[in-house]
């Protein structure tokens, strides 16, 4: 450690000896550091998803709605795969450090984040103190907007997935409310049906706390 970074640490120490309040930023970044794949440009998403890769399919086509009826095995297989890697991969150090400050010198916090692999819930984190602009795929929305509010996925739904195709297995996700297709409740490329109710209520929450 040179110098400057010396100096930029301590700085941001006193600086946050003397706060009342942190408001934590957090972006794909985050994710990376715990192991999860870079999608950065379509060599780094092909790398982690060769099937879509052997079908000329790039991150921004794949992160789609319009897959949820055109092809829904292959939407869930997508999705059913980033929900178990997700779940099976454990947040770094950094959580647990951020924590540690919040707790050890007492300060109001709020985390705003546009990941949507729930790491931060997983860390210990407080649900009410999180805003997750882009939703989150710990959470489920019908696909037909029946009028069911998005729900949390339960601990013991598995999405099964062939590793060869990247297609999901029958039964697929349903909503409890109408019986139809269901969708991870994350905000898509060109995607005018996420229902975005439950990012506004942490939405109204952030801002009420700032």
């Amino acid at each position: 450690m040179n110098q400057r970074q010396n100096e930029t640490i301590v700085s941001f120490a006193e600086a946050l000896a003397g706060s009342e309040a942190l408001l934590i930023g957090a972006g794909a970044g985050m994710g990376v550091d715990s192991g999860l794949p870079d999608f950065r440009g379509s060599e780094g998403f092909w790398k982690a998803y060769p099937p879509l890769a052997r079908l000329g399919i790039r991150f921004e086509e794949m992160a789609n709605p319009r897959w949820f009826r055109s092809d829904p095995g292959l939407a869930w297989g997508f999705y059913g795969h980033r929900l178990g890697l997700y779940r099976k991969t454990r947040p770094h150090d950094g959580f647990s450090i951020l924590l540690k400050w919040i707790e050890e010198l007492g300060l109001s916090s709020f985390v705003y984040t546009s990941n949507v692999d729930g790491h931060f819930q997983e860390a210990g984190f407080s649900d009410k103190e999180i805003y997750e602009c882009h939703g989150s795929l710990m959470h489920f929305q019908c696909l037909e907007a029946c009028g069911e509010d998005p729900w949390p996925v339960e601990d013991d739904l598995e999405v099964e997935v062939d590793e060869k195709t990247l297609r999901a297995l029958e039964p697929l996700p349903s909503c409890p409310g109408c019986g139809g297709m269901a969708r991870p409740n994350i905000l898509m490329f060109s995607d005018w049906g996420w229902d975005s109710s439950r990012s506004g209520q942490q939405g109204k929450r952030i801002r009420d706390w700032t």
